[in-house]
């Protein structure tokens, strides 16, 4: 055999056995199976009109897959979706399977825990709901805060029929009185206290401060000289 064929002839069996180990690294990656429990969110598919009240906001996913997948699973790849049939107020617990978890594909549920929930359902309804504004801070001395103003005065709300009958009133973000010497307005968003309260219209309201400045005393007046010519 010539050194030639000898140089490619070792060259090809080099390439052989590179191919060969890589394809049996990749083969063993793909194939052993790795477990890992995943804090996935959940999602609630509700009858329109309805409202979730205090809802399970995340759950433990065990999933099963090869050890490539499992390690590039990231936690908001997972999704537990909780359908909601029933289309009237009250508690219902729902089990929780394999069917209820969105996952890439090639993956396994192992376990679920919890894998019943409670869930409680009430009507949403929508209504206006006063706005008093938020005032902090302490403006200059001697200067009188009036009664604030706000426009509109009240919002358009939707939330649990509960909830919104012990609500009296919404308030605005924080408006600082510190510096202001005179009448002053300021756009600010409204806020809620509960998060199943959602603001429909509108989001932020204008707060007119009106302030009296401290009088000024009058000039004294000028007196006639005493006696006379």
């Amino acid at each position: 055999m010539s050194e030639n064929a000898r140089t490619w002839g070792l060259r090809l069996l080099a390439l052989a056995i590179a191919i060969g180990l890589w394809f049996s690294v990749s083969f063993e990656d793909r194939e052993v199976l790795s477990e890992r429990v995943v804090e996935a969110s959940v999602s609630y598919n509700r009858p329109r009109g309805f409202v979730v009240l205090d809802p399970v906001r995340n759950i433990q996913v065990r999933l099963r897959g090869s050890s490539k997948q499992v390690r590039q699973l990231n936690p908001y790849m997972v999704d537990v979706q909780v359908e909601l049939s029933q289309a009237q107020e009250g508690i219902v617990n729902v089990n929780l399977g394999p069917e209820s978890v969105l996952m890439p594909e090639g993956l396994q549920v192992v376990s679920i825990e919890p894998n019943v929930i409670r869930v409680e359902l009430e009507r949403e309804i929508t209504q206006r709901i006063p706005v008093v504004p938020e005032l902090i801070g302490t403006p200059p001395p001697g200067v009188k805060i009036e009664e604030p103003e706000v426009f509109p005065n009240q919002v358009l709300v939707t939330g649990p029929e509960s909830l919104l009958a012990k609500t009296e009133s919404l308030t605005t973000r924080p408006v600082s009185l510190s510096g202001h010497a005179a009448t002053f307005e300021e756009t600010v968003a409204v806020i809620t206290s509960d998060p199943l309260i959602q603001i429909v219209q509108p989001v932020k309201v204008s707060v007119r401060v009106p302030i009296q400045s401290p009088s000024k005393p009058p000039p004294d007046t000028p007196q006639p000289p005493k006696g006379g010519p």
